[in-house]
């Protein structure tokens, strides 16, 4: 990571401080001293502040421990005209991330120890918050033989996926997540069954009709959340389902988990903000009617966007806890692969820099606490990874100072001309927001500010 040479003491005077791992939602100080927290809660009083700490009003502002992302794609190495480590991890101090989770849909993939190295190496030299990179789960993600797990792991990767696909064949995912119970890593898997949407590109509906685009039937994610869940009942293997879209998926975790299967699952903003009326290219504005080329290639995303009835369902499994936690499922793409045809545009939104706004949607409209909300972009993540993250999710003192500053009530509207991130592909450009990250910080060191500190 680069180092901002900035790690003096800092306070944080008088902010909301919401860190669900230790129960605490009140208003206190924040004191950070040499990369660590120091104290995270009571008022401090002059002589409690060492002498040179920088001071930061925080009134009205609410203090968090960083973000966690499980899942977004920085395209490094292999498609750098999309994005980079660099302009990636910017994108996400911004939207107030301090540790991503990189999948391994690069050229080459992940699929290595040689590969694992390259992406430290790089993040270590040119990222600004921390990367950790997830393995394949098959040689090349071709779906034909197992990467080597073992060696991914001793290299340091978090997670296995072959994202972007599933793992289509039953088999192989069944000794996949066998390995996961040595290993102690989820298998994060796509749940796509492709035989069921040849040339979709948006959920199958009265959108897709409108627009007379091939769909996508919600039946193609829950067939395949369906074998996950028996097999990892069958294994007792780690398994994570990656960016839930649709009512029937919410409802069959909700079931395995009573069942006492061991599953996770990640939801991303688009999903809980957008319905697929947004490809229309009007906002979803139900007063407006759009002609049958006038749509919006930045909605086109997979998961596809889908009806509003899948959305509150995706809340409401996001608020009770059948959703463990919010992923951006970041997607980052040139402007020549989004101004073409639908059906010809790649699949993909770019989300770091826009989902805590989009979020807190749910947190104003009284449909999740805020701490609901912070606990889903860090706890849940940090369980879903294993105890080692557990310091990453926190603010007690001692642990590494990772944490996001932002205003709840800030309101501004989406200028993709304005994103870190490379990737300018999202149909909330000019969307107005409630909710922003005025400061990240890694290590106690700045690595994102909006306003002079």
């Amino acid at each position: 990571m680069v180092n901002r040479n900035y790690n003096r003491p800092v306070l944080i005077k008088g902010a909301r401080i919401v860190d669900p791992g230790r129960g605490v939602d009140g208003v206190g100080d924040v004191l950070t001293r040499e990369g660590r927290i120091v104290s995270a809660g009571a008022t401090l009083t002059p002589l409690d502040v060492p002498d040179g700490a920088h001071t930061i009003p925080a009134n009205g502002l609410v203090v968090a421990p960083g973000f966690i992302d499980l899942h977004c794609h920085l395209r490094e190495p292999g498609y750098e005209y999309k994005e980079t480590i660099s302009t990636g991890t910017r994108a996400a101090a911004r939207g107030g991330f301090t540790s991503l989770c990189c999948m391994p849909n690069t050229d080459p993939a992940i699929d290595n120890e040689a590969m694992v190295e390259l992406v430290k190496r790089r993040a270590e030299a040119d990222g600004v918050v921390r990367v950790f990179p997830i393995g394949a789960v098959t040689k090349g993600r071709r779906g034909r033989e197992l990467a080597e797990m073992e060696e991914l792991a001793a290299a340091g990767v978090v997670a296995f996926s072959d994202d972007g696909d599933p793992v289509a064949d039953p088999n192989l995912m069944r000794l996949a997540l066998t390995y996961t119970l040595d290993l102690a890593m989820p298998i994060s898997n796509h749940c796509q069954e492709h035989s069921l949407c040849p040339g979709g590109v948006m959920a199958e509906g009265w959108t897709a009709t409108r627009l007379g685009l091939p769909g996508i039937p919600a039946a193609a994610e829950e067939s395949m959340v369906a074998r996950d869940l028996a097999l990892a009942e069958m294994t007792g293997g780690f398994l994570h389902l990656a960016h839930l879209s649709t009512a029937g998926s919410v409802d069959l975790v909700r079931q395995a988990k009573r069942r006492g299967i061991s599953v996770t699952c990640e939801v991303c903003p688009q999903h809980l903000f957008l319905t697929d009326e947004w490809a229309l290219g009007y906002q979803g504005d139900p007063g407006r009617t759009a002609g049958p080329l006038n749509y919006d290639t930045s909605t086109k995303v997979y998961p596809p966007l889908r009806g509003s009835s899948d959305v509150e369902a995706l809340i409401e499994g996001l608020a009770e806890g059948v959703i463990d936690c919010i992923a951006t499922d970041h997607a980052p793409h040139e402007v020549a692969s989004k101004e073409v045809t639908y059906e010809e545009a790649s699949f993909g939104i770019s989300v770091l820099e826009t989902a805590l706004g989009s979020l807190l949607s749910l947190v104003h409209g009284g449909r999740i606490s805020m701490g609901t909300l912070v606990d889903r972009l860090t706890v849940g993540p940090a369980r879903v990874l294993g105890p080692s993250f557990e310091q990453y999710a926190t603010l007690e003192a001692g642990s590494p100072a990772d944490l996001v500053l932002f205003d709840p009530n800030l309101e501004w509207t989406v200028d993709t001309s304005q994103f870190a991130s490379r990737g300018r592909n999202t149909p909330m450009e000019g969307v107005n927001l409630k909710g922003r990250v005025v400061a990240t910080m890694v290590e106690g060191r700045l690595v994102h500010q909006d306003f002079g500190i």
